[in-house]
């Protein structure tokens, strides 16, 4: 049998050690927020989110995205202060109890990615590619951390009102280039892409995205593909997003089968039953 091949893409260096992607990466999402669109309130104590952690480390997570700020489609704004007090205590909790742990702070602000990187986390996983704090390039680039760029226009609260574009995969690849380049210039080594399914998109231009994601091999970077239970699959089906695990494993076959290296999930278990077949 023919397995999936997954594309060539450099080492990323992690709290001083390597990952590689001889085979594909799994990244848990443990929300903190009380109003994500699928989990949200799940984690809301440092009881709950350690024991959260904990499941998803079992499971088979090589990676904790850790999100204090709900960046659903028309999720209301808050503070700097309010996502830092919800993310710092669950972060330094997780640290200490999972001190081996890799750990990435999902935030769009680079003061809340500075506080969590004094905290113990490694990764910064920025849903707005740098278009929404004109700090956050510099902050990167001051802690050398690996960076997660990904392609958004507008924000959480008005995205979905910005989804004119000439080709979904050529403006999202002019987006993420033009953007590499700044961080290179910046002196940033480890960035992975995120070509943002669900952010600014119709459901139609998420699965243009989803089919031609291949596409985005040519910057020779590692490629994150976050579609776990979101709207593209849910609303497609007529069901609710607690019922899309099938639709989430069936689309990350796809991710798989186009050599993505990164799946983003709720789910680890299944998405690691997944990787475990073809690789």
């Amino acid at each position: 049998m023919k397995k999936f091949q997954i594309a060539t893409a450099p080492s990323i260096l992690v709290g001083g050690k390597l990952i590689t992607f001889e085979k594909p990466v799994i990244m848990g999402i443990l929300n903190v927020t009380p109003d994500s669109f699928y989990d949200g309130g799940d984690n809301t104590t440092v009881e709950k989110a350690l024991e959260k952690a904990q499941n998803l480390l079992q499971e088979g997570a090589q990676i904790l995205d850790i999100g204090a700020y709900s960046s659903r489609p028309g999720a209301p704004l808050i503070s700097s202060q309010e996502e830092m007090d919800r993310a710092l205590p669950p972060i330094k909790a997780i640290r200490n109890a999972f001190p081996e742990a890799i750990l990435s702070i999902d935030t769009f602000r680079a003061d809340v990615a500075a506080e969590a990187i004094d905290a113990g986390v490694h990764i910064i996983n920025d849903v707005s590619g740098g278009t929404l704090d004109e700090e956050m390039f510099a902050t990167v680039a001051k802690y050398q951390v690996p960076y997660i760029l990904m392609h958004m226009r507008g924000t959480p609260e008005d995205m979905q009102q910005q989804t004119e574009y000439s080709d979904i995969v050529t403006d999202v690849a002019t987006f993420l280039g033009a953007a590499v380049a700044q961080l290179r210039d910046l002196g940033v080594k480890d960035i992975i892409l995120d070509p943002g399914f669900g952010f600014a998109k119709t459901i139609d231009q998420n699965y243009e995205l989803l089919y031609r994601i291949n596409e985005l091999h040519y910057f020779g970077l590692p490629i994150l593909g976050g579609i776990s239970r979101k709207s593209m699959i849910y609303k497609k089906l007529g069901i609710t997003a607690q019922e899309a695990l099938n639709g989430t494993t069936a689309l990350n076959t796809l991710l798989l089968e186009r050599g993505v290296q990164i799946l983003r999930v709720h789910d680890v278990a299944a998405a690691k039953q997944l990787v475990d077949l073809f690789y």
